[in-house]
């Protein structure tokens, strides 16, 4: 049985990084891919905006995934493309694997595992949509794969639900490709995506945008051929008698994204209700030892840069963890390993206006800049974000406007900070403060 000190499940743009920076940091590593091609989703996306953090230049979804292949394919780091990890063991010395592959079935060992499985789109069962089950319904992600990588169009006359990232931007595309976008429904009263994309991908091509509507049915047998759409409250209930039909050949659903959190759940971790991803540190490790999770695994990111930027930090504490456990000699939970079950952690609070904070708990005494981040629950205006050790405030930062589709970074340096007691996260209206 080959043994490995990391092994990373899944070859996105967060596997590629960790796999990288564990292997630099001298680790044996293993990457595991279940398609046949690295770079996950990011093989779809034509479309510009990536690598702005990271390299500072606008690239493609393509190019960006290319830079982090051609820097894999020069470590030491073995690759396994069209392999499902189909069942994992947790032991006392590490994980015992089995891996499914066209070469047949093989067993390996690991002492650490990062999980950078991405996350999944939700479908029109998980949404509640009535009617029968014709062609031409399918979700965003799904449709951009037809267009960029078959080459095929879903269909000419189109409507979208939902107001994410993936939907605005597969307005345009269809749009750039000759269908015609009839119009972009959201059950929410405000947009889900990010403002750049409101304005780049439907006001700059005339596609209207719809608030506090859905989808209630879908029409046809064979092929979609309408949909009912209807006004809804503040709770999000239709409402009766505003009913209104209209005729289509493909309903695209853009409604938001989950982390696959399976292996997390299979392992043990913990989950967050905010994220559902599982609860970690400020190194990316789960309520497990030796299990790390990064990228869109762990909550769902706006940037790819931020889904690189962890998927690099979780390596490198997974690379850490390793050696440890490998010089003590012991059960890896008992060693003098960073962030094990021996480790002292303080909790991270939040008030009701945050949807969540990542990560969820520090090491207690931890002397070093953790950068935090959150989503707010509902559209504020001039706001604070202030962070409480106790009831000392240690740290502040102004914001003229915060949404919960746009997701905010800060970063708090405990160097001079003795981090004993659980912090507190609140927001304040900033005219109010003295």
């Amino acid at each position: 049985m080959d043994i490995y000190d990391v092994t990373v499940i899944g070859g996105g743009p967060a596997g590629l990084a960790a796999a990288i920076s564990a292997s630099e940091k001298g680790a044996k590593v293993l990457l595991i891919e279940r398609e046949e091609r690295l770079g996950g989703v990011l093989k779809q996306c034509i479309h510009d905006g990536f690598g702005l953090i990271r390299f500072g230049e606008k690239l493609s979804g393509c190019e960006y995934a290319c830079r982090y292949i051609e820097t894999i394919r020069q470590t030491p780091v073995e690759i396994r493309t069209s392999t499902f990890a189909s069942q994992i063991n947790n032991t006392k010395e590490g994980f015992a694997l089995s891996l499914t592959q066209r070469s047949g079935y093989e067993r390996v060992f690991s002492k650490t595992l990062v999980l950078a499985t991405g996350c999944r789109e939700r479908t029109a069962k998980q949404v509640f949509i009535h009617g029968t089950r014709p062609a031409g319904v399918l979700t965003a992600g799904s449709a951009q794969h037809f267009i960029n990588v078959l080459g095929q169009m879903p269909g000419k006359n189109c409507v979208i639900l939902g107001s994410g990232d993936i939907g605005l931007i597969m307005a345009r595309r269809l749009t750039l490709e000759g269908a015609k976008v009839l119009g972009v429904y959201e059950a929410k009263s405000e947009p889900s995506g990010l403002s750049r994309n409101i304005y780049q991908c439907l006001v700059d091509f005339d596609i209207p945008l719809h608030l506090s509507h859905t989808v209630t049915e879908v029409h046809g047998r064979e092929r979609l051929t309408g949909i009912t759409i209807c006004a809804v409250d503040e709770k999000m209930q239709p409402i009766p008698g505003t009913e209104e039909y209209i005729p289509c050949d493909t309903l695209i659903l853009s409604v938001g994204l989950i982390p696959e959190n399976e292996l997390s759940e299979a392992l043990g971790a913990a989950i967050s209700p905010g994220t559902k991803g599982p609860l970690c540190d400020q190194n990316c490790q789960t309520t497990v030892p030796g299990v790390f999770c990064c990228g869109n695994a762990l909550h769902v990111n706006d940037l790819v840069d931020y889904v690189s930027e962890s998927g690099e930090k979780a390596g490198l504490a997974a690379a850490d963890y390793a050696a440890a456990a490998s010089v003590c000699q012991q059960d890896p939970p008992i060693c003098n390993v960073s962030g094990d079950k021996s480790s002292n952690y303080v909790s991270i609070e939040h008030s009701s206006d945050f949807a969540y904070i990542v990560p969820s708990r520090v090491t207690a005494g931890v002397k070093e800049n953790v950068p935090f981040f959150f989503r707010t629950k509902a559209t504020r205006g001039n706001t604070t974000v202030k962070v409480y050790l106790g009831d000392e405030e240690i740290f502040r930062k102004k914001y003229i406007g915060l949404r919960p589709p746009e997701m905010e970074k800060i970063e708090v340096d405990f160097a001079q900070i003795d981090l004993r007691d659980d912090l507190h996260f609140v927001m304040e209206v900033a005219e109010h403060e003295s």
